[in-house]
């Protein structure tokens, strides 16, 4: 077979494989100018904001692991392909000088264990960077006991860097995964790229900066709940610095042991999202959130209104004098939003519905949990009618 029939096969798993399908920052399309068989290609967000499109590809869809959920798990009967870092450089480059794609997210099956696979990744990218002068976005898999100094080069080399955990702790892990150890092969690297980040200048890195670290787990097959996945998340960005935790909302694959549990439902791993920005950008801590008695966040609110109805109905935020801080903890107030209200607070006092509808706001999304100069908008809003 030619070499976008490879590319073919090696991507045609990769949403489940990756689950970042779910995350709103990501969707996926095929490439229809190069070959008929559709390669896939994502479209992430990278620093700035900006959307670009990556080539989302494996170097190998062998897999000698039994990950009782995964598309690539071994004994299970489909078409395999494998690319050399030669192959896959090229490959890549072809797409990329047609414009097709922009960068690469590049990870792989475990096939003659995950130190050989990871010189395989290691060595992609280094043709990149080095002999092809590539400058473009890199996102590069760490492999289940990959090496200290594989970790060390492969940072050389990323934009960003990701090992999945997959489960919030060993015993879940177990569940879905039975050949992985969970602190061994997969903790440990994450405590790795941390080490190297926090000890180790970036001057060898192409861009004198470190790449950022992200991890995935998987929801629902292994009956973890929210509050499992959500501590090992608040963890892992006051600890380690993790970037993103992404959330594989189960689907059954075929020929799979999985294969007749059914499908999560969608709108967990959005609960998920939701509650895990809240722990890193918003301010909120793992004790504030609320879970019910089964451990799960409500699917009917999300995480932050939630909060706000118990806190705040009852003590507004006054928003004239509120800090960063406690404007953060208004629904659908985010950190633009609060620069706005910032700057619009050294012009003048918020006290109408027509300063709120300026700031972007309305009266039926944060009316009941804000005072404005004093006097509550919900019950400005009564009087006038």
């Amino acid at each position: 077979m030619d070499r976008f029939e490879k590319l073919s096969l090696l991507t045609e798993n990769m949403d489940v494989e990756e689950g970042e399908k779910l995350d709103t920052a990501f969707k996926s399309c095929p490439i229809t100018s190069l070959t008929e068989k559709h390669p896939m290609v994502t479209y992430a967000k990278v620093a700035g904001g900006k959307t670009i499109p990556l080539l989302k590809s494996v170097i190998t869809s062998v897999c000698e692991r039994n990950c009782k959920y995964c598309s690539f798990r071994a004994g299970r009967d489909f078409r395999r392909a494998s690319f050399t870092p030669d192959e896959m450089a090229n490959t890549f480059l072809d797409l990329y000088q047609k414009k097709t794609i922009e960068g690469l997210f590049l990870s792989s099956g475990i096939a003659g264990g995950g130190v050989r696979i990871q010189d395989k990744i290691n060595e992609t990218a280094e043709i990149l960077r080095m002999k092809k002068n590539f400058s473009g976005y890199l996102h590069l898999k760490i492999m289940p006991g990959a090496e200290f100094d594989q970790i060390h080069d492969l940072l050389k080399w990323a934009d960003r860097v990701s090992i999945n955990l997959e489960a919030p702790n060993p015993e879940r892990l177990n569940i879905l995964a039975p050949k992985k150890n969970f602190s061994d092969e997969l903790f440990t690297r994450l405590k790795w790229v941390d080490v190297i980040r926090k000890n180790k200048t970036p001057n060898q890195n192409w861009k004198s900066k470190w790449p950022s670290l992200t991890t995935q787990l998987v929801v629902g097959p292994s009956g973890e709940s929210d509050m499992e996945i959500l501590k090992i998340s608040d963890y892992l960005f006051k600890k380690f610095n993790v970037a993103r935790v992404y959330f594989m909302t189960f689907t059954p694959v075929l020929d799979t042991p999985f294969e007749n549990i059914p499908a999560e439902n969608p709108i967990r791993g959005n609960r998920l999202y939701q509650a895990s920005f809240l722990l890193r950008d918003y301010g909120f801590t793992f004790e504030d959130l609320e879970f019910g008695q089964n451990g799960l966040l409500s699917l009917e609110k999300d995480p932050k209104r939630n909060w706000a109805e118990i806190n705040l109905r009852n003590k507004p935020i006054e928003i004239n004098r509120a800090s960063k801080e406690e404007l953060l903890r208004i629904p659908g107030i985010g950190p633009k939003r609060v620069e706005l209200i910032a700057k619009y607070r050294n012009q003048k006092i918020i006290q109408t519905e027509g300063d709120l509808n300026a700031l972007g706001l309305s009266i039926s999304q944060v009316g009941e949990f804000i005072l404005m100069n004093g006097r509550s908008p919900i019950y400005q809003l009564k009087w006038v009618f």
